[in-house]
């Protein structure tokens, strides 16, 4: 059975579009190694925006980090999704993603979780929908690009 491909719009304003930004010790390291999942974040039934550059600096990057908009995350060693918004520097709770307030739903691998997001382990290849605010139909999986 296939994921169900539901047309999202992504949301408009800065609530939705966050900025990149690096809370975590940073060290000169390769970018296109480690593991990676997929985060997907939607509010309200709009896509949230998960940017480039979260967990990078100018000449380093954190044990968590992206490379462009498509919420592709890389990381190293065990990581949990708290980790990655720590990270981030961006609110992540049972009743809070970014900035917007609500029950927050988890999904791993099309699957619904219950509990504290930020406990959420992360393995390489998994699926992260988290939603707030509306139902969006969550995938299963993603199809990462070649490295």
């Amino acid at each position: 059975m296939q994921d169900v491909l539901v047309p999202t719009p992504i949301g408009v304003g800065p609530m939705y579009h966050p900025r990149p930004a690096i809370h975590a010790a940073c060290a000169q390291a390769p970018l296109r190694t480690g593991a990676r999942f997929h985060l997907e974040l939607f509010a309200n039934r709009r896509v949230a925006i998960v940017p480039a550059r979260v967990g990078m600096g100018s000449h380093c990057r954190a044990r968590l980090w992206t490379l462009d908009p498509t919420g592709v995350v890389h990381f190293e060693r065990r990581a949990t999704l708290g980790d990655f918004f720590a990270v981030w520097g961006q609110a992540l709770s049972p009743g809070r993603v970014l900035g917007f307030r609500g029950a927050v739903r988890v999904y791993l691998n099309g699957v619904r979780r219950r509990g504290d997001p930020r406990r959420l382990p992360l393995r390489d290849g998994d699926e992260v929908v988290l939603e707030v605010g509306g139902f969006v139909p969550p995938h299963r999986s993603y199809r990462f690009p070649r490295r």
